[in-house]
């Protein structure tokens, strides 16, 4: 076993890297989950937020494989798309109160069981319970049982979550033997 075999053994769960090898879009949410959470505000009432440079590489890194990305956000903030024009991501959908709703109207080809979730709210369970593989923060609202999700991230959210499922998309799909 090769030296990226054995740190995607001993950090994915075995049947996560399969399901992860069957993905082709990597969707999430913004605040909580590519964000820290938290809602900045400038003199002039702008809105800010903080990303983590880590979780862009890795988003970045994806891409250049063929995997599509997807930001589906209950909020709208100017500065969110800044970032995704910045990272190349083309499907962005704010101001979302029903996020399965919101996938299905973006028409996308990629069929549901090859689309990978990560959220951290009740607005994400419906969205989480029906995508190939549903992913969590460790920063979830404590309301939701995370044990009814395909993994729970090791990062929070704005600190590498989406990183964390990046390397294991990545990793998982190039990677040449059999895990």
């Amino acid at each position: 076993m090769t030296k990226d075999q054995n740190f995607l053994k001993s950090y994915y769960p075995d049947d996560l890297i399969k399901k992860a090898r069957g993905i082709e879009l990597l969707a999430f949410d913004v605040d909580g989950v590519l964000t820290d959470g938290g809602l900045y505000y400038d003199h002039d009432g702008n809105e800010l937020k903080k990303f983590f440079a880590q979780d862009g590489h890795g988003i970045k890194i994806v891409q250049s494989i063929g995997i599509e990305i997807m930001i589906i956000s209950g909020r709208e903030a100017a500065c969110v798309n800044h970032r995704a024009e910045e990272l190349g991501i083309k499907y962005v959908v704010q101001g979302s109160r029903n996020k399965l709703k919101s996938f299905y109207d973006l028409n996308m080809s990629i069929p549901l069981e090859k689309v990978c979730f990560v959220g951290d709210d009740t607005v994400d369970v419906e969205i989480l319970k029906s995508v190939g593989m549903s992913v969590v923060v460790p920063n979830t609202n404590p309301t939701i049982d995370m044990n009814q999700f395909d993994w729970v991230t090791k990062r929070h959210g704005g600190y590498g979550a989406i990183r964390d499922v990046c390397d294991l998309i990545y990793f998982s799909k190039t990677l040449n033997e059999e895990i």
